[in-house]
């Protein structure tokens, strides 16, 4: 019963929307993209929502399950993530562990369980197209599988695998 989340950054944005070369970049990685996605997935954010649809239109692909909003994919402390990135001088959860551990822990396993949602829209074999920010992403992945991931960049992304009970995340070409 194997599922999988292939899990993005979205890409260059001013404020809550994307750059033209946010979308240029968006439209570059889309087309990039393999394999057919059952859904695809959102924080809601516009520039999280944007790159989604750059993705989707680079690709042409019919997504059976449609494009939603996982809005617990979205931290609700984005300001204290901000807090300890400037504390840690870092974006690693590491070092943001180390600046606000309680952050960390806590977010991440809220982040994972809206994470943990996002596999249960799927059918066994199925896959889904996530579009997020960073560091909720990796604090995502960290709460639902327990690996720390580095920071991604703009519009780069892991894939999460879930085969049964058991998580892994495997880098993308």
């Amino acid at each position: 019963m194997r599922r999988e989340i292939e899990i993005r950054r979205h890409t260059d944005a001013d404020g809550d929307f994307l750059t033209a070369e946010g979308v240029r970049a968006a439209l570059a990685v889309g087309a990039r993209l393999s394999g057919d996605f059952d859904v695809a997935v959102s924080t809601g954010a516009q520039r999280a929502t944007q790159t989604l649809a750059c993705f989707l239109a680079a690709r042409a692909q019919h997504v059976p399950a449609g494009v939603v909003v996982e809005p617990g994919l979205r931290s609700e402390v984005e300001e204290r993530w901000r807090s300890a990135y400037k504390m840690a001088g870092s974006g690693t959860l590491e070092a943001l562990q180390d600046a606000d551990p309680e952050l960390v822990a806590e977010d991440s396993k809220r982040l994972g369980g809206a994470l943990g949602r996002v596999l249960d829209y799927l059918p066994d074999g199925g896959r889904a197209l996530v579009v997020g920010h960073s560091p909720t992403n990796e604090a995502a992945i960290l709460g639902l599988t327990g690996e720390m991931v580095a920071p991604l960049a703009k519009g780069e992304g892991v894939l999460v695998v879930a085969d049964g009970e058991e998580y892994s995340v495997e880098p993308l070409e």
